[in-house]
């Protein structure tokens, strides 16, 4: 056989292409599972990622370069021309792509909108033959073809082909009896700084970041930074990045009461069972095509 060409790989993968919005810990679960059952992927990110769970999240490859998540590698892309070669490789091409210009270029069969933002980003239903969301902010038959549900609960992972997902209630879902006290928030706006890492076992009481107020400059920097510290006992499974921005009140980490090192560094059950609705989603609406 002579050598496929370019053209040839992106015609082909054109025709069951998907794009991926998002590559925090959930979009990553989706993606995960879509490669798995065959579909080449594509995703973008912003340039900042705030992602809580980055060992197990495919933003990882905007400032590392590359991310391996159980088998399945992406890695940051700067062209359409990248896109392909590495998509013919078998990897993931991660995007730095807040506006969304290459899925326009690329025409993908499927637009996943995975950036859990609650609200609707500009995504429309015209904007790919299957167009599919994660969560609230959006109406499955309206702005999106199927909407999949996040929450916690009987429902997680179900396709709504009309209607909307359950709407946030602002309290994530119990482990181990524990929901809001699982979450890290900033109580001050500022840099974001850890002082305990991804994996480690904490106490309830200790410190685990500090946020240095806007204004600070250096490191140390001669204010007195504000501690971040854990209600209960576990093991931190997600914590931002070293020198992030944080707003107060933002999420910046998480701990596990179920204490188990693996949950830090593979997919949740919660990104499973989503990713499974985008797949069956995906496949349920190629039918109708």
């Amino acid at each position: 056989m002579g050598q496929t060409t370019d053209e040839t790989i992106a015609r082909r993968i054109g025709q069951s292409l998907i794009a991926v919005k998002g590559a925090g810990d959930l979009a990553t679960g989706v993606i995960h599972r879509l490669c798995r059952a065959g579909f080449p992927v594509v995703a973008t990110e912003l340039p900042e990622p705030t992602v809580v769970r980055r060992t197990v999240s495919f933003a990882e490859a905007v400032l590392l370069g590359e991310m391996t998540v159980e088998g399945i590698t992406a890695r940051r892309a700067a062209s359409p021309e990248e896109v392909v070669e590495l998509l013919a490789q078998g990897r993931v091409p991660l995007v730095v792509d807040p506006e969304g210009r290459l899925f326009r270029q690329l025409h993908p069969l499927a637009l996943v909108e995975a950036t859990l933002s609650k609200h609707n980003t500009g995504i429309t239903i015209d904007d790919a033959p299957i167009v599919i969301a994660l969560g609230p902010g959006y109406e499955a038959g309206r702005d999106v073809h199927a909407v999949v549900e996040t929450n916690r609960g009987h429902n997680l992972g179900r396709v709504y082909y009309e209607g909307c997902a359950e709407p946030d209630t602002g309290v994530p879902g119990a482990i181990a009896g524990y929901t809001i006290e699982r979450l890290l928030k900033a109580p001050v706006g500022g840099k974001l700084y850890g002082a305990r890492q991804i994996g480690d076992m904490v106490q309830a009481g200790e410190i685990i970041a500090h946020i240095h107020e806007a204004g600070c400059v250096g490191e140390p920097c001669s204010c007195q930074p504000t501690p971040i510290i854990a209600a209960i006992p576990g093991i931190l499974r997600g914590l931002l990045r070293d020198g992030l921005t944080v707003k107060a009140g933002m999420k910046v980490g998480d701990i596990d009461p179920r204490a188990a090192s693996e949950h830090c560094f593979t997919i949740s059950d919660k990104s499973r069972a989503i990713g499974g609705g985008v797949l069956e989603a995906i496949l349920h609406l190629m039918q109708r095509l």
